[in-house]
């Protein structure tokens, strides 16, 4: 072989790791060429119905990912309630009826094709560009895990109350930077919250029956009004007027301090992800939708299955 074949080849290479370990847009194009259509249109009959769903479809792919990388193990049950989804942080996502009808869907025409890890990361670009965000190309090739620990939901997902340190080394572990960090945060444009999230902030923030000074004193007036010590069950909207609406409003709230999570509002804390919050609030958002396409895809190369790994489960509530 050449010299310049050998650099070929190993750029080749390089790129192939680079890009998702096996991972490409376009993957099912032989086997099941049809395959994101299919999702596409259980999904738009789905957010017909009820497009509130699209927050916590967003969320489910992120929570996967985060836990065992994007292998579609927040999806399996456990007859012990030992599994990922009966995690406390996982108790709040909804939508799992909604991935096992999209992978009956898919079943019916490619049988043993798509992979559930996959159908989580299509779907949740289909709830994006559902609320208003911009299209993107998602890479699959995704196999299913056979693994799912409610403990391991504990040590790898980053709960609302976290600090600036703890984010960006979160987030540095599984591979991505402080721009995914804050572009991802972003994903809070859609959806709500359980008022325990962040009540914290509220009641008794430093023992003194005080609130987090960190938070507009009227944005706090009119959380207490919504959510009541001790409340468990009312959701609050975590962008509020517009939480089914993809849009730049987050990163507005955030530096107005109205970010309703200790995680959104530390984004102040530091100098890059300060600095986009306030352009992308300045300029309307005009880069928000790329980015956060970027690092969606970015984000969905963590710790994936593939090759002959894993399995291509049947029923993404169980193992084959």
């Amino acid at each position: 072989m050449s010299t310049f074949a050998k650099v070929v080849c190993c750029l080749v290479l390089v790129l192939g790791v680079a890009n998702g370990q096996g991972l490409k847009v376009g993957f099912y194009e032989r086997t099941c060429p049809n395959a994101e259509a299919i999702v596409n249109e259980v999904m738009t009959t789905v957010f017909k119905e009820a497009l509130s769903l699209s927050g916590p479809l967003l969320r489910m792919h992120f929570h996967d990912c985060f836990v065992r990388g994007c292998e579609g193990s927040i999806l399996l049950n456990s007859s012990t309630h030992t599994a990922e989804k009966d995690s406390p942080p996982n108790l709040s996502l909804r939508g799992y009826q909604v991935i096992d009808r999209v992978k009956a869907a898919l079943e019916k025409k490619c049988p043993g094709i798509v992979s559930c890890a996959d159908i989580l990361a299509i779907v949740a670009r289909d709830s994006v560009v559902a609320t208003g965000g911009k299209f993107y190309n998602v890479e699959t090739g995704r196999r299913d895990g056979n693994v799912s620990s409610l403990s391991e939901t504990l040590t790898n997902l980053l709960p609302p109350t976290a600090n600036i340190t703890t984010l960006i080394a979160g987030f540095s572990a599984k591979g991505l930077n402080v721009i995914d960090l804050v572009v991802l945060s972003g994903g809070h444009t859609i959806g709500t919250s359980h008022c325990s999230s962040f009540s914290n902030r509220l009641y008794n923030f430093t023992g003194k029956n005080d609130a987090d000074p960190s938070m507009d004193p009227k944005y706090v007036k009119e959380l207490k009004k919504r959510c009541k010590i001790n409340d468990q069950t009312t959701l609050v909207e975590m962008d509020p007027g517009s939480d089914r609406k993809f849009d730049v409003d987050y990163f507005t709230l955030v530096t107005k301090r109205r970010g309703l999570f200790t995680s959104d509002q530390a984004l102040l804390k530091n100098t890059v992800t300060s600095a986009y919050l306030t352009a992308q609030s300045n300029n309307g958002g005009s880069t928000f939708g790329h980015d956060f396409g970027v690092s969606m895809v970015k984000m969905g190369r963590i710790g994936v299955i593939t090759g002959s790994a894993g399995q291509i489960r049947k029923f993404c509530y169980k193992n084959n």
